[in-house]
C-alpha cells in the first residue's frame, strides 16, 4: 500500500531514540522527508544516518523544550531544515520511575505536566501558524495507556499523559477546516533500551532472572498482560503514527488510538 508520504515533511521530537527514532526511520522508509530532534547531537545524527538509509532525507535539530524560546528555536529549525513541516509528532516527554503517591511531591506533578503537556503546547504554538496556512498536515501526541487505566504508581505521569487526550481534542477542533488533523496514540509499555535496562536492573534488585523472556513473562503477569502474549515494540507504534501521518488517515481526527494489545479492558 502506498500512504502516499513521498516528500512530506515531518518533525518528530524526541527521536534520537527509542520510539521516537523507529518512527522517523519509517517515515523515511515511506518517502517523507524528517527531522531528528534531541538534546545528544551524536545520537541523533546516528538516527538520520539511518533514516536516510531507509530512503528518505533526514535533518537534525538539537534543542530544548522545556522553555518558550527552546520550542520557538526548535520550530525554526525544523522549518529552516526541510522548508516547512507537514507533520509533527509530538513524542518527547518525562518519563515516570514507578514512584508512589507518597514519593511524588507538589513540585514533581507541576514538572511532570511541564515535562508532558507543555512541551506539546510549546511547539504547537510555535508552529500553528505554518502549519494552519498549508491546508494539509498532521498533528499526532504519544501520550500512554496508563491515560485511561492507570496504575498505583506513577500518578502524575498518567495524569498528565490524560491531559494529552484532552488537549488533543481541543486541538483538532483547533484546527477546524484547516486540513490538520490531531490525533493521539496511547501505547502501552514498549520495549525501548531504556526500559529494557530499567526491568532488567529492578529484576536483578528483586533476585529474579535477568534473562528477557523471564523478566517479559513477569511483567505480562502482573502489570499489564494483555491477549497478545507479548509487550509493544517501538515499531508497533511507528506503523500506527506512520499511517495516521497518512492521506489515507485524512477522516481520522480527534481521536485516541489505542495500541496496548488489549490490555484496557473496556472498549
Amino acid at each position: 500500500m502506498d500512504l502516499a508520504l513521498k516528500h512530506k515533511r515531518a518533525l518528530i521530537t524526541g527521536s534520537s531514540a527509542g520510539t521516537g527514532a523507529a518512527i522517523a526511520k519509517t517515515l523515511a522508509r515511506e518517502g517523507a522527508h524528517v527531522v531528528v530532534h534531541g538534546r545528544n547531537s551524536e545520537r541523533a545524527e546516528t538516527v538520520a544516518a539511518e533514516s536516510r538509509a531507509e530512503g528518505g532525507k533526514a535533518a537534525v535539530v538539537i534543542g530544548d523544550l522545556s522553555t518558550t524560546a527552546g520550542a520557538q528555536q526548535v520550530a525554526h529549525d525544523a522549518l529552516e531544515a526541510l522548508g516547512g513541516v507537514d507533520i509533527l509528532v509530538n513524542n518527547a516527554a518525562l518519563i515516570g520511575y514507578y514512584e508512589t503517591w507518597d514519593d511524588v511531591s507538589a513540585e514533581d506533578w507541576a514538572a511532570m505536566y511541564d515535562g508532558v503537556v507543555l512541551v506539546i503546547v510549546r511547539l504547537v504554538n510555535a508552529l500553528k501558524p505554518h502549519m494552519e496556512t498549508l491546508g494539509w498536515g498532521r498533528i499526532i501526541n504519544i501520550a500512554s495507556a496508563q491515560s485511561l487505566q492507570p496504575f498505583a504508581m506513577m500518578p502524575d505521569y498518567a495524569a498528565a499523559k490524560c491531559a494529552v487526550l484532552n488537549l488533543t481534542k481541543s486541538l483538532s477542533k483547533r484546527f477546524d477546516r484547516t486540513g490538520v488533523t490531531v490525533n493521539v496514540v496511547s501505547p502501552g509499555i514498549i520495549v525501548t533500551e531504556q526500559i529494557r535496562q530499567r526491568m532488567t536492573e529492578a529484576a536483578a534488585r528483586e533476585g529474579r532472572s535477568t534473562e528477557w523472556e523471564e523478566i517479559e513473562r513477569h511483567v505480562l503477569t502482573t502489570e499489564l498482560d494483555n491477549p497478545t502474549g507479548r509487550l509493544a515494540q517501538p515499531e508497533d507504534i511507528a506503523n500506527l503514527v506512520t499511517f495516521l501521518s497518512s492521506p489515507l488517515a485524512g477522516y481520522i481526527n480527534g481521536t485516541n488510538i489505542r495500541i496496548d494489545g488489549g490490555s484496557i479492558v473496556t472498549l
